[in-house]
Protein backbone atom coordinates (compact mmCIF):
# COMPACT_ATOMS: atom_id res chain seq x y z
CA UNK A 1 0.00 0.00 0.00
CA UNK A 2 1.67 3.15 -0.92
CA UNK A 3 -0.75 5.39 0.26
CA UNK A 4 0.09 7.34 3.56
CA UNK A 5 -1.03 6.02 7.06
CA UNK A 6 -1.09 7.87 10.22
CA UNK A 7 -0.12 6.52 13.13
CA UNK A 8 -2.20 8.37 15.94
CA UNK A 9 -0.03 8.05 18.84
CA UNK A 10 1.48 10.11 21.96
CA UNK A 11 4.33 7.65 22.32
CA UNK A 12 7.38 7.99 19.82
CA UNK A 13 8.80 4.39 20.84
CA UNK A 14 6.16 2.78 19.64
CA UNK A 15 6.09 4.58 16.27
CA UNK A 16 9.70 3.67 15.54
CA UNK A 17 8.84 0.16 15.87
CA UNK A 18 6.31 0.16 13.82
CA UNK A 19 7.72 2.02 11.14
CA UNK A 20 10.82 -0.39 10.76
CA UNK A 21 7.61 -2.60 9.33
CA UNK A 22 5.22 0.38 7.47
CA UNK A 23 7.63 2.20 5.80
CA UNK A 24 5.13 4.96 4.66
CA UNK A 25 3.49 5.26 8.36
CA UNK A 26 3.38 9.07 9.82
CA UNK A 27 3.10 9.53 13.21
CA UNK A 28 0.56 12.20 14.34
CA UNK A 29 1.35 13.01 17.47
CA UNK A 30 -2.06 12.95 20.01
CA UNK A 31 -2.91 11.64 23.28
CA UNK A 32 -6.46 10.45 22.89
CA UNK A 33 -8.85 10.37 25.25
CA UNK A 34 -8.79 6.84 26.18
CA UNK A 35 -11.90 4.96 28.16
CA UNK A 36 -11.45 2.57 30.76
CA UNK A 37 -12.81 -0.46 29.47
CA UNK A 38 -10.98 -4.58 30.02
CA UNK A 39 -12.38 -4.85 26.41
CA UNK A 40 -9.86 -4.43 23.93
CA UNK A 41 -11.64 -3.71 20.83
CA UNK A 42 -14.42 -1.38 22.65
CA UNK A 43 -10.58 0.71 23.74
CA UNK A 44 -9.61 0.85 20.16
CA UNK A 45 -13.06 1.50 18.53
CA UNK A 46 -13.26 4.62 20.65
CA UNK A 47 -9.69 5.53 19.84
CA UNK A 48 -10.40 5.62 16.19
CA UNK A 49 -13.70 7.81 16.75
CA UNK A 50 -11.29 9.65 18.62
CA UNK A 51 -8.54 10.09 16.06
CA UNK A 52 -11.34 10.68 12.52
CA UNK A 53 -12.57 13.59 14.31
CA UNK A 54 -8.94 15.22 14.01
CA UNK A 55 -8.06 13.40 10.55
CA UNK A 56 -10.75 12.42 8.78
CA UNK A 57 -11.05 10.49 5.63
CA UNK A 58 -7.83 9.25 6.09
CA UNK A 59 -5.77 6.02 6.79
CA UNK A 60 -5.16 6.14 10.27
CA UNK A 61 -4.01 3.48 13.12
CA UNK A 62 -4.35 2.91 16.48
CA UNK A 63 -2.58 0.63 19.43
CA UNK A 64 -3.30 -0.88 22.56
CA UNK A 65 -1.08 -2.55 24.25
CA UNK A 66 -2.16 -4.41 27.75
CA UNK A 67 -0.17 -7.31 30.02
CA UNK A 68 -1.47 -9.53 32.18
CA UNK A 69 0.06 -10.80 35.31
CA UNK A 70 -0.85 -14.12 36.49
CA UNK A 71 -0.02 -13.35 40.03
CA UNK A 72 -2.52 -11.10 39.79
CA UNK A 73 -5.29 -12.00 38.40
CA UNK A 74 -4.45 -10.81 35.07
CA UNK A 75 -4.20 -6.98 36.03
CA UNK A 76 -2.86 -4.38 34.83
CA UNK A 77 -4.70 -5.60 31.24
CA UNK A 78 -5.07 -2.42 29.49
CA UNK A 79 -4.42 -0.28 32.61
CA UNK A 80 -0.33 -0.93 31.85
CA UNK A 81 0.45 2.90 31.21
CA UNK A 82 -0.95 4.03 34.90
CA UNK A 83 0.82 0.81 36.18
CA UNK A 84 4.32 1.72 35.10
CA UNK A 85 3.93 5.07 36.22
CA UNK A 86 3.21 4.15 39.82
CA UNK A 87 5.06 0.75 39.76
CA UNK A 88 9.13 0.13 38.95
CA UNK A 89 10.01 -2.67 36.80
CA UNK A 90 11.81 -4.02 39.93
CA UNK A 91 8.95 -3.71 41.94
CA UNK A 92 6.86 -5.94 39.16
CA UNK A 93 9.52 -8.33 39.43
CA UNK A 94 9.30 -8.27 43.19
CA UNK A 95 5.97 -8.95 42.99
CA UNK A 96 5.65 -11.65 40.81
CA UNK A 97 8.58 -13.27 42.77
CA UNK A 98 6.74 -12.73 45.68
CA UNK A 99 3.65 -14.46 44.45
CA UNK A 100 5.09 -17.08 43.16
CA UNK A 101 3.70 -16.15 39.56
CA UNK A 102 6.07 -14.78 37.21
CA UNK A 103 4.02 -15.48 34.37
CA UNK A 104 2.49 -12.67 31.76
CA UNK A 105 0.86 -12.71 28.57
CA UNK A 106 1.40 -9.11 26.48
CA UNK A 107 -1.45 -8.46 24.16
CA UNK A 108 -1.81 -5.87 21.32
CA UNK A 109 -4.57 -4.83 19.06
CA UNK A 110 -4.60 -2.45 16.48
CA UNK A 111 -7.29 -0.42 15.09
CA UNK A 112 -6.56 0.49 11.13
CA UNK A 113 -9.76 2.81 9.61
CA UNK A 114 -8.98 3.39 5.71
CA UNK A 115 -10.03 6.80 3.86
CA UNK A 116 -13.70 4.79 3.37
CA UNK A 117 -14.12 4.66 6.73
CA UNK A 118 -13.80 0.92 7.37
CA UNK A 119 -12.77 -0.65 10.21
CA UNK A 120 -10.30 -3.91 10.85
CA UNK A 121 -8.72 -5.20 13.82
CA UNK A 122 -5.69 -7.18 14.30
CA UNK A 123 -4.71 -8.64 17.35
CA UNK A 124 -1.39 -10.66 18.85
CA UNK A 125 -0.47 -12.36 22.14
CA UNK A 126 2.97 -13.20 23.30
CA UNK A 127 3.64 -15.35 26.50
CA UNK A 128 6.92 -15.09 28.70
CA UNK A 129 7.60 -14.72 32.00
CA UNK A 130 9.11 -11.53 34.39
CA UNK A 131 12.53 -11.52 35.38
CA UNK A 132 15.22 -9.15 36.91
CA UNK A 133 15.21 -5.88 34.48
CA UNK A 134 18.15 -6.75 32.23
CA UNK A 135 19.29 -4.81 29.07
CA UNK A 136 19.99 -1.78 27.19
CA UNK A 137 16.53 -0.99 26.19
CA UNK A 138 14.49 1.08 28.45
CA UNK A 139 11.42 0.88 26.30
CA UNK A 140 7.75 -0.26 28.32
CA UNK A 141 8.53 -3.43 30.34
CA UNK A 142 11.20 -4.94 27.88
CA UNK A 143 13.67 -5.12 30.25
CA UNK A 144 11.63 -7.33 32.42
CA UNK A 145 9.94 -9.92 29.57
CA UNK A 146 11.24 -13.06 28.77
CA UNK A 147 9.19 -14.18 25.92
CA UNK A 148 8.46 -17.67 25.71
CA UNK A 149 11.03 -19.91 24.05
CA UNK A 150 13.62 -17.56 24.36
CA UNK A 151 16.73 -16.26 26.34
CA UNK A 152 16.44 -12.65 26.04
CA UNK A 153 14.33 -10.40 27.18
CA UNK A 154 12.99 -7.72 24.75
CA UNK A 155 15.15 -5.38 26.66
CA UNK A 156 18.19 -6.80 25.54
CA UNK A 157 17.05 -7.78 21.89
CA UNK A 158 18.08 -5.55 19.35
CA UNK A 159 14.47 -3.55 17.74
CA UNK A 160 14.95 -5.90 14.77
CA UNK A 161 15.18 -8.87 16.75
CA UNK A 162 12.08 -7.68 19.09
CA UNK A 163 10.14 -6.82 16.08
CA UNK A 164 10.23 -10.50 14.59
CA UNK A 165 8.55 -11.41 17.67
CA UNK A 166 6.99 -9.43 19.82
CA UNK A 167 3.35 -8.58 20.65
CA UNK A 168 3.50 -5.32 18.26
CA UNK A 169 5.46 -6.19 15.23
CA UNK A 170 3.55 -9.78 14.98
CA UNK A 171 0.48 -7.66 14.91
CA UNK A 172 1.94 -5.09 12.14
CA UNK A 173 2.81 -7.40 10.31
CA UNK A 174 -1.13 -8.65 10.34
CA UNK A 175 -2.32 -5.59 9.44
CA UNK A 176 0.91 -5.59 6.56
CA UNK A 177 -0.31 -8.70 5.32
CA UNK A 178 -3.61 -7.54 4.94
CA UNK A 179 -2.89 -4.07 3.38
CA UNK A 180 -0.43 -5.94 0.86
CA UNK A 181 -4.09 -8.11 -0.22
CA UNK A 182 -6.03 -5.09 -0.41
CA UNK A 183 -3.72 -3.62 -3.19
Amino acid sequence: MKDKIYFITGNPNKYLEIKKIIPNLEMKTLELDEIQSDDSKQIIKHKLNEASKYFPNKNILVEDTRIHLDCLNGFPGPFIKWFLKKNSLEKIYEMSYKLENRNIQVKTIIGYRNSNQEDYFFQVEVKGIIVESRGRNNFGFDPIFLPEGYIQTFGEMSKEEKNKISHRGLTIKSLKEFLNKVK
